[in-house]
């Protein structure tokens, strides 16, 4: 695969890896990049925006491409969100080669019905949908996101193709499936918190409190907290002692 394409911002302070959800890109974390005292990575995944498409998408998969771009092996902390969160637990056990110090996962999906799997499955079958104008495109690159009202649209997430636009999405990416969160919590060998905002409907606290007692509540907050208040996330850096 080639090389993912990278975000960084920062020269000084521990290096933080950002992991952006299914169907985002690495432009959802530049609120959070704009703090200063760390030194910021933030990829595109493979199958999004401007980092190439795979031939199969599974959590390691993802965490190896992750891993083969990084320019140091740590030590690192980590904040994912959603896919990102699970691709951080991946990194955190060690297996990809990268020291990992500490990982927030926030709004990961932890219980999946197998309604949820077949419709991630249809979605992974379907061919990209082409738009006729850049703004439908847009539109619905935000919406796949759950940024609407949020953000902008990253350029990165729409590419002009013939007869109008589509999503640089991967739809077969839809298709990684649900993550073993008790096997992947059990193998991090570093402190791991869970968060989901107070309304966010995909990751609910009491879920992720079953799975891991250092799991949090963002008080008004939804599934993409991080884009909504980035600031938020700086003090669990902190306790990780960044």
């Amino acid at each position: 695969m080639d090389k993912l394409k990278m975000r960084t911002a920062g020269t000084e302070g521990p290096a933080v890896l950002l992991l952006h959800g299914l169907g985002a890109t690495g432009a959802v974390w530049e609120g959070l990049m704009l703090q200063p005292g760390y030194r910021w990575l933030a990829p595109d995944l493979p199958g999004h925006g401007a980092s190439p498409h795979s031939t199969h998408y599974s959590f390691g998969g993802l965490a190896a491409a992750v891993a083969d771009v990084l320019p140091e092996r740590g030590p690192l902390l980590v904040i994912g969100h959603s896919l990102g969160g699970v691709v951080g637990l991946a990194l955190a056990s060690g297996w990809f080669g990268l020291r990992v110090d500490g990982l927030l996962a926030v709004g990961v999906k932890v219980e999946w019905s197998e309604s949820d799997l077949a419709k991630a499955a249809d979605m992974a079958a379907k061919p990209p949908r082409v738009f006729a104008t850049r703004e439908d495109a847009e539109r619905a690159f935000l919406k796949i996101a759950g940024l609407t009202g949020l953000a902008e649209a990253d350029p990165d997430g729409i590419v002009e193709t013939e007869g109008g636009w589509r999503l640089s999405l991967d739809p077969r990416a839809f298709a990684v499936g649900a993550p073993d969160m008790p096997g992947l919590l059990g193998a991090a060998r570093c402190p791991v918190a869970l968060a989901a905002g107070e309304h966010d409907p995909m990751s609910r606290p009491e879920q992720l409190r079953a799975l891991n007692e250092a799991s949090v509540e963002l008080p008004g907050l939804g599934h993409n907290a991080h884009v909504e208040d980035p600031a938020v996330l700086l003090a669990f850096l902190g306790q990780f002692g960044g």
